[in-house]
Order: structure tokens, then sequence, then C-alpha cells
């Protein structure tokens, strides 16, 4: 059922996976079915089941946590490139933006979507967001603690960036403008340049 390593195509399971992603990010979890996830994916109509016995809610968790290692590595690779956390965080939310723009304002973050939608309604959907959630914050902090911010302000200065993030995606995708994601993006490097003790490098 898998594609063999010398076509170079994903696996059945990778495809349905990445179609999941795509459709709950656009249209939220409770807006997707099976049939509409497995048509994008080329795959089976069975193959969902192979993969995912625990049906939509398992192939949820796994788009959940795949997604989120994904946006992990996007913010990792941000600050690596960059020449300072002050820019590493303004290129990240740059970026955003740019993808937002490249897609239409269809493409955010499927773990916000989600999680808006079950954290009140599906338990083993919620663990899975709070998890990647949970991720991303050890992450930054520890990308924040390693430029010289105390690990206390760098896991705030954390928090702060997801929630300024997801907060913007909202208003960018309802305005059909990068502003939000300009502002917050602003407000977030910002506060870095303040821990950091340095001055607000980079800006005109």
């Amino acid at each position: 059922m898998n594609a063999g390593p010398a076509t170079g195509r994903p696996s059945t399971k990778e495809r349905i996976v990445t179609a999941g992603a795509e459709l709950f990010r656009r249209q939220g979890y409770t807006g997707t079915g099976l049939k509409q996830i497995v048509a994008a994916a080329d795959a089976p109509f069975g193959s969902v089941y192979h993969f995912f016995p625990g049906g939509k809610e398992q192939l949820g968790a796994e788009v959940v946590r795949t997604s989120g290692a994904a946006y992990g590595r996007l913010f990792t690779a941000a600050m690596e490139a960059a020449p300072d956390p002050v820019t590493g965080v303004r290129d990240f939310f740059a970026g955003a933006a740019r993808t937002l723009v490249e897609t239409g304002y269809a493409d955010a973050c499927p773990i916000a979507t989600l999680a808006l939608e079950v954290a009140s309604t599906n338990e083993p959907l919620r663990q899975a967001t709070a998890e990647v959630f949970t991720g991303w914050i050890t992450l930054g902090t520890a990308a924040f603690a390693a430029a010289g911010i105390g690990e206390r302000p760098a896991r705030e200065l954390t928090i702060a960036l997801l929630a300024a993030l997801e907060g913007a995606f909202v208003l960018a995708r309802a305005l059909r403008s990068t502003e939000p994601l300009e502002a917050a993006g602003e407000s977030v490097a910002a506060r870095a340049s303040a821990l950091l003790g340095s001055p607000d490098a980079g800006r005109g």
C-alpha cells in the first residue's frame, strides 16, 4: 500500500496525513470528511482505517503531531538563519505573512484551528494539541535562553510569541491583510530586544 522507494512519491500514509493537514487547516476538523481526505490524497478509502484504525480522531491526532513538528522546524530554521533573536522573530512572522498571502489567506496554523474546535469536546485531540503547544514552548524557551535571556522570561516571551502569532492569524484571515502579523511580529521583537538589553537593531 506504500509507494516503493524508487518512485520518489510519498507513501499512502504520508499523503493521507498531508491531505488531512491541509484540509483541517482550511476547513476545520468538523468541516472535513474522510472521503475528502482520501480523495485529496489519491488513496483508497480503506487505507484510512488500515493506517488509522481509530478513524478520523486518530488521523486528527497524527496530523496535529506531524504538523506541530513541521512548524517547530520552521521556527528553528528562522532563528538559526538570523543574525540575532530579534531579527529571527521578525523573519518568522514575515514568513507566516508570506505564506498567508501565497495561499489566499487559507493556510494558517492547523494546530490552533483544531484546538479551538476540540478543546472542550474531544479530549484525545485536546491532549494532542496541548502536547504540540508544550513542545513549541519548550523549543522557544531553549532558543531564547541560549541567546542570553533568563529561562523564566524566555518561557514568557515564547508564550507571548505564540499567543500573538495565533491571534494575528485570526485577524489576518478575517481582514485579508498581513497587517496583524506585521504588528504582532514587531511587538514580540520589541519585547525580545528589551529582554536582551540591546538596541532594536534592524529597524529603519
